[in-house]
Protein backbone atom coordinates (compact mmCIF):
# COMPACT_ATOMS: atom_id res chain seq x y z
CA UNK A 1 0.00 0.00 0.00
CA UNK A 2 1.14 3.59 -1.43
CA UNK A 3 1.28 7.09 1.07
CA UNK A 4 -3.02 7.56 1.10
CA UNK A 5 -3.45 11.33 0.03
CA UNK A 6 -5.27 13.20 2.94
CA UNK A 7 -4.49 10.66 5.59
CA UNK A 8 -2.12 10.94 8.58
CA UNK A 9 -0.47 8.33 10.46
CA UNK A 10 -1.80 8.61 14.30
CA UNK A 11 -0.19 7.41 17.15
CA UNK A 12 -3.36 6.96 20.46
CA UNK A 13 -1.27 8.65 23.17
CA UNK A 14 -4.00 7.10 25.71
CA UNK A 15 -2.43 3.48 24.77
CA UNK A 16 0.71 3.94 23.41
CA UNK A 17 3.18 2.08 26.03
CA UNK A 18 6.93 2.53 24.24
CA UNK A 19 6.73 -0.86 23.37
CA UNK A 20 8.54 -0.06 20.48
CA UNK A 21 7.89 -3.17 17.91
CA UNK A 22 6.50 -0.46 15.42
CA UNK A 23 9.91 1.67 15.81
CA UNK A 24 11.47 -2.19 15.11
CA UNK A 25 9.22 -2.96 12.01
CA UNK A 26 9.67 0.37 10.15
CA UNK A 27 10.77 -0.29 6.84
CA UNK A 28 11.67 3.53 6.37
CA UNK A 29 12.47 4.17 10.18
CA UNK A 30 10.05 7.08 10.46
CA UNK A 31 8.67 5.76 14.01
CA UNK A 32 10.81 6.82 16.97
CA UNK A 33 10.32 6.73 20.62
CA UNK A 34 9.99 9.85 22.55
CA UNK A 35 9.65 9.53 26.70
CA UNK A 36 8.26 6.15 26.01
CA UNK A 37 5.59 7.14 23.37
CA UNK A 38 5.63 6.16 19.73
CA UNK A 39 6.39 9.40 17.58
CA UNK A 40 5.86 9.03 13.50
CA UNK A 41 7.86 11.41 11.19
CA UNK A 42 4.70 12.27 8.94
CA UNK A 43 6.43 12.96 6.04
CA UNK A 44 8.86 9.73 6.09
CA UNK A 45 5.53 7.59 6.21
CA UNK A 46 4.44 5.52 3.83
CA UNK A 47 1.66 4.62 5.02
CA UNK A 48 2.57 0.33 4.37
CA UNK A 49 0.14 -0.64 7.26
CA UNK A 50 3.06 -2.88 8.46
CA UNK A 51 3.08 -1.47 12.44
CA UNK A 52 -0.41 -1.20 12.68
CA UNK A 53 -1.53 -5.16 13.26
CA UNK A 54 1.83 -5.48 15.04
CA UNK A 55 0.77 -3.51 17.97
CA UNK A 56 -0.25 -5.20 20.69
CA UNK A 57 -2.58 -2.39 22.28
CA UNK A 58 -3.91 -1.37 19.13
CA UNK A 59 -2.95 1.94 19.49
CA UNK A 60 -2.02 2.77 15.38
CA UNK A 61 -4.12 3.72 12.61
CA UNK A 62 -3.80 5.75 9.83
CA UNK A 63 -6.77 8.13 9.86
CA UNK A 64 -8.09 10.67 7.07
CA UNK A 65 -8.09 14.31 7.37
CA UNK A 66 -11.47 15.65 7.95
CA UNK A 67 -11.74 19.06 5.84
CA UNK A 68 -12.06 22.15 8.14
Amino acid sequence: MGRMVDHVFQVDDDRCFGCAACVALCPVNALFLDNKLAIVEELECTHCNHCIPLCPVHALSIVKLVNT
